[in-house]
């Protein structure tokens, strides 16, 4: 279930807002700059395909947004468990990598999830909003907006990523220890709101 919940930045104790509204979810996130929206969800699609099935799969919705945003670089990131006795290290690192506060100061950060779930936290005007993806949904942070992301434990997602520059992803970390708290991508998920 996509989900927003909203505290103030001094902690999780009080909830400003919680709901699985996409309606609401994007109205509320639009006056910080936010985009949030839903794009069709392809069935026909594994959630560990690879990058020209997802593509393939979803050409008509990246041609438009490329069309409308000029993006110059468009990728397929995937993690999803494995038997591999290396992933638990692999999928620590991927984790921890996104886990500190920080911004980007050339791009947007853009993204589609195909499958799987993530929580992106945006730490704008005294607030702290969590933002739990799913597949289906498209969320658009800008460039020097500050936020973290969460992808669990046990990382599990396939997303589109959508860069302004050839770059990519680079961030520009803050120092701040608020991520460590608020709630993280599996309390979340389980339901618990305060830290």
């Amino acid at each position: 279930m996509t989900l927003l919940t909203t505290w103030p930045e001094s902690g999780p104790q009080t909830v400003v807002r919680r709901t699985d509204d996409p309606a609401e979810i994007a109205a509320a996130l639009a006056p910080i700059g936010v985009r949030y929206e839903r794009w069709p969800v392809r069935e026909d699609v594994p959630r560990d395909a690879g990058g020209d099935a997802v593509f393939a799969a979803y050409r008509a919705e990246i041609d438009k947004l490329v069309e409308e945003e000029s993006f110059a670089t468009v990728d397929v990131v995937a993690l999803h468990p494995t038997d591999d006795p290396g992933w638990a290290e692999k999928a620590k690192a991927a984790r921890e990598k996104f886990l500190s506060e920080h911004t980007h100061d050339d791009d947007d950060e853009v993204r589609f999830f195909v499958a799987g779930a993530g929580v992106f936290y945006l730490h704008v005007g005294g607030e702290v909003h969590a933002v739990l993806c799913e597949a289906g949904d498209l969320l658009g942070v800008p460039r020097g907006t500050t936020h973290w992301f969460d992808m669990g434990v046990s990382p599990s997602f396939t997303a589109i990523r959508f860069f302004h520059e050839e770059d990519g992803w680079i961030g520009n970390f803050t120092g701040s220890d608020i991520a460590l708290r608020f709630p993280d991508f599996d309390a979340l998920r389980a339901g618990r709101t305060a830290a």
